[in-house]
């Protein structure tokens, strides 16, 4: 039997990126390229500013994490990684202060994966170090197109172990439940196709951004008082705050959960909390806790989407 299929072809980077600067860090910076690099390293990417001042040096890229604000570097280099390009990296780190550093090369020697692998184990679990070699493919007549392969990454879990020692037993029980959280959005398609789960961490509640930075969805655990919830979240803008609040009736419709709105000096939204959902010594109970959450983060997002926000 035969299948009509074709070959996938390596495209050379320069011929599409002549310059790293003018062309690939152009492109690069764009929303949905940032994004599909934000996807690749599992940190969801906000870009602040190109050619970002360093002392007499500029950065390629300098971002943030949506939601916890750590900063990120991403330093460009469109052919083999090099000594000079590693210095630049650790400069621009201590010069930005930033948290997330990705290098993003053509093909990483190594000599260099073994020192981006070395720094992840001798450095501060705040800090995160990404190499990353981009490839461009094109398959019969079609348009390159750009594939991000991680080949050097913090390892998350004996970070969270290492975390982990440092944490009060309720700092534990979070980054814990957080974890199971992670594991189990990352297997659920439906919700993987409106958000990406963050990295656990040790808070009480958990980021997702809907395509914006003007408000975002929290997942909520209160460990105290034994209940989950959800929150639509709105740092500045009161105008998008307040027609949410007006909404209320319309979310608690939707997600069988009583409203509670809150309209501080500069946040304002909406929260929602069941109650009876113990969350430590309990967890045997989190799987269902958190598909639980994860349901309604699906609902708030198409009610959202409804409301024109």
């Amino acid at each position: 039997m035969g299948y009509d299929l074709d070959h996938l072809k390596k495209v050379e980077l320069r011929k599409v990126w002549p310059h790293e600067a003018l062309d690939f860090t152009k492109w690069l910076s764009c929303a949905a390229n940032l994004n599909m690099l934000g996807e690749a390293v599992g940190v969801e990417l906000e870009l602040i500013e190109t050619e970002s001042s360093v002392g007499s040096f500029n950065v390629d890229i300098y971002a943030q994490e949506v939601g916890t604000r750590r900063k990120v570097i991403i330093e460009n280099q469109l052919e083999d990684t090099n000594h000079d390009h590693l210095g630049k990296v650790i400069t621009y780190a201590a010069g930005k202060g930033a948290q997330v550093i990705i290098w993003v090369v053509a093909h990483a020697r190594d000599e260099h994966r073994q020192a981006i692998e070395w720094l992840n184990e001798h450095t501060d679990n705040d800090f995160g170090f990404f190499l990353v070699e981009i490839e461009l493919w094109t398959i019969g007549d079609s348009k390159p197109a750009p594939r991000f392969n991680v080949v050097e990454q913090p390892n998350e879990w004996t970070k969270a172990l290492k975390l982990s020692e440092n944490l009060s037993e309720t700092e534990r029980v979070k980054l814990s439940y957080w974890t199971k959280y992670r594991e189990i959005a990352r297997s659920t398609p439906s919700f993987l196709k409106m958000f990406s789960p963050h990295k656990p961490t040790k808070d009480h509640w958990t980021t997702l951004r809907c395509g914006t930075s003007a408000y975002h969805i929290a997942l909520l655990i209160d460990t105290q008082h034994g209940r989950t919830g959800i929150e639509f979240y709105v740092p500045d803008d009161k105008e998008i705050g307040h027609k949410v609040i007006e909404n209320a009736a319309l979310f608690e419709e939707r997600l069988g959960l009583k409203a509670k709105p809150f309209d501080a000096k500069r946040a304002s939204g909406l929260r929602f909390y069941k109650e009876g959902c113990k969350i430590k010594n309990n967890e045997g109970e989190w799987p269902g806790f958190i598909a639980e959450q994860l349901d309604w983060a699906l609902k708030m997002r198409r009610l959202v989407e409804e409301l024109g926000l």
